[in-house]
């Protein structure tokens, strides 16, 4: 094995400098999601023509991860354009959404950067500060990764329903969804397509999903959607056909195709129930579709 791949294999710890606070209007990345969680809204300042990203102290951003390059990134003032440029690095760089790894890509307000298991946010413009409040408050209610509710916005969300379904004796369901054999997915492909795994997955149930619907990351590979004013028998349904929606999809991460299955739980409210009473009724519903052989629903 040679020095460089010995480089990316081990990771050094080094102890995170202090960034000074933005000024107004100055440039910068957030960071929204990231394997060291101190380092959630750590705030990285583009002030200087270059700043490169990767895993060392001589970056002007170090990220700490065995899934970052030595030298993974730069970023580049270009006028009054940002522009990030992936220095070969072994993962890819990748801005939003995007299935392949880019070479050079500029940057725009409000796009997601994501470096290794690190996502930024970019924010430009005069009034940094207010988006940057704006994104540490999303951040306590939105999952980094998929961009849905996490797990305390559910909870928040569930209540408010329950509350509003017993008042006016209305209907309402929940929907528990994981992905099956992930662990192997992580294992054949790698994290980082694990990770693109969730994200695509998050896209595919949104666009199935009605407008009233809650949708949002329950934890690891599982997901939870809310059904207001959805009688069980309608929440079954929802079920299967977003079953078969992942079931037919070839879901393509960083030019590899992974194919992928959920096994989903239902279960709607009655009166004596609260919101732990119907996560846990879900909740064994999704435990029996996965011993009946998974890819199914139960309710």
């Amino acid at each position: 094995m040679n020095r460089a791949r010995e480089d990316e294999q081990k990771t050094r710890v080094t102890v995170p400098r202090d960034v000074p606070p933005a000024a107004s209007g100055e440039d910068c990345l957030v960071i929204i999601s990231a394997a060291v969680p101190t380092d959630f809204g750590r705030r990285h300042v583009l002030k200087y023509p270059l700043t490169t990203i990767g895993r060392g102290p001589d970056n002007d951003i170090d990220l700490q991860s065995d899934a970052v390059s030595r030298r993974h990134a730069m970023l580049e003032r270009r006028g009054m354009d940002i522009v990030v440029i992936d220095l070969d690095s072994t993962n890819g760089t990748f801005v939003n959404d995007g299935p392949t790894r880019l070479k050079e890509s500029r940057l725009k307000r409000g796009d997601l950067l994501r470096i290794g298991d690190t996502v930024f946010k970019y924010l430009s413009g005069k009034d940094i500060e207010a988006q940057y409040h704006v994104v540490i408050s999303q951040m306590a209610m939105t999952d980094g990764l998929t961009n849905l509710c996490n797990r305390k916005q559910l909870d928040a969300l569930l209540e408010e329903e329950v509350r509003r379904t017993h008042r006016y004796r209305r209907e309402l369901s929940l929907l528990m969804l994981d992905i099956d054999h992930f662990k192997r997915i992580n294992d054949v492909h790698g994290h980082l397509v694990g990770d693109g795994v969730l994200t695509r997955l998050a896209a595919l149930l949104l666009q199935r999903l009605r407008p009233s619907d809650k949708l949002g990351r329950y934890g690891g590979e599982e997901f939870c959607a809310i059904l207001p004013e959805t009688p069980l028998s309608s929440a079954s349904k929802i079920a299967e056909s977003l079953r078969a929606l992942v079931a037919e999809q070839r879901l393509v991460v960083d030019n590899q195709e992974v194919t992928v299955s959920v096994s989903i739980g239902a279960a709607g409210l009655n009166a004596q129930m609260q919101g732990a009473d119907l996560y846990r009724a879900a909740d064994q519903m999704l435990y029996r579709a996965k011993s009946l052989g998974r890819n199914r629903v139960c309710y």
